[in-house]
């Protein structure tokens, strides 16, 4: 059956967890997620061949994205976590107002900014927040409006930070090239406000660069990572809603699958995940 025909059918049968990321990011995530629920089974779809996705206009990003959601439903996922910024910031509002209502309305697709921004505004205690994300991520202004409807009283400061991702994927988070961005992008988030005392890594990658960020932070500035507070989140929803955690297997299985070369991805991927892994490819999101 083709992808619409599937889900028109309405074979809801339980499955694995989605999470998507267009590239390699999103494992932070799933590393946390498979901690929370380790008995869970996953699905991480990586759009290696067309990331990096900060850059991109908002109607690619979300043309993008829908056409991984549908692969992953078509994969027999029920729910899917968007385990990158980008991908959150730009297409998830529309993808579930539009097209999950007749797509595929019994299933759930849910991202990382909400729940990061429902959890920072307990943190801080000098009511000052910045964010260092990509381009794409702080062009949209999905934080600052996050923050502002949940923790209106907070000054919320964002930097875009180019030159990270590229730096943990080719290798280099811990080389001399990483001192020199990091040390100069977070004295530019820091001169907008000295009072910064929180600081949200409104990107995936960034957990590998945590070691060089705090060694040009302050130490009173507490460091958000993304993976733990998701896992919380999808943990405290899935409690509320019981008839969706019924539809998740419970294997403790994890497939890979990546738009580029398994082998490549495998290799870079164990750096994320701590542990080997073994990928597939998928030539096209848009056919399976």
């Amino acid at each position: 059956m083709t992808i619409d025909e599937l889900i028109k059918a309405g074979e809801y049968h339980p499955g694995p967890i989605g999470v998507f990321d267009s590239g390699y990011g999103g494992l932070t995530v799933l590393r946390s997620l498979r901690a929370a629920l380790p008995d869970a089974d996953f699905i991480y779809l990586g759009d290696n061949a067309r990331a990096p996705y900060g850059n991109r206009s908002f109607d690619l990003v979300y043309h993008f994205t829908l056409e991984a959601v549908r692969y992953l439903f078509a994969c027999g996922c029920q729910l899917v976590i968007l385990a990158c910024n980008t991908a959150s910031a730009k297409a998830l509002r529309t993808i579930q107002q539009r097209d999950l209502p007749a797509l595929a309305p019994d299933r759930r697709v849910l991202g990382v900014i909400r729940p990061t921004a429902e959890t920072v505004g307990t943190l801080t205690k000098s009511g000052a927040v910045g964010l260092v994300g990509t381009p794409g991520t702080v062009s949209s202004h999905s934080y600052d409006i996050e923050l502002a409807k949940l923790h209106p009283t907070l000054r919320f400061y964002s930097h875009a930070c180019p030159m990270w991702v590229p730096l943990v994927e080719n290798l280099e988070a811990e080389g001399e090239g990483a001192d020199y961005f990091v040390k100069r992008d977070i004295s530019a988030l820091l001169s907008q406000d000295a009072d910064i005392d929180t600081l949200i890594l409104g990107c995936t990658h960034y957990p590998l660069l945590i070691n060089k960020i705090r060694q040009y932070l302050p130490s009173h500035v507490r460091v958000v990572p993304q993976g733990d507070i998701v896992a919380a989140s999808l943990l405290n929803y899935l409690r509320r809603h019981p008839e969706m955690d019924a539809r998740i297997t419970q294997g403790g299985g994890t497939t890979y699958i990546t738009t580029e070369e398994p082998d490549k991805f495998s290799a870079l991927a164990r750096v994320f995940m701590g542990a080997p892994v073994e990928a597939r490819r998928a030539y096209t999101l848009s056919e399976i």
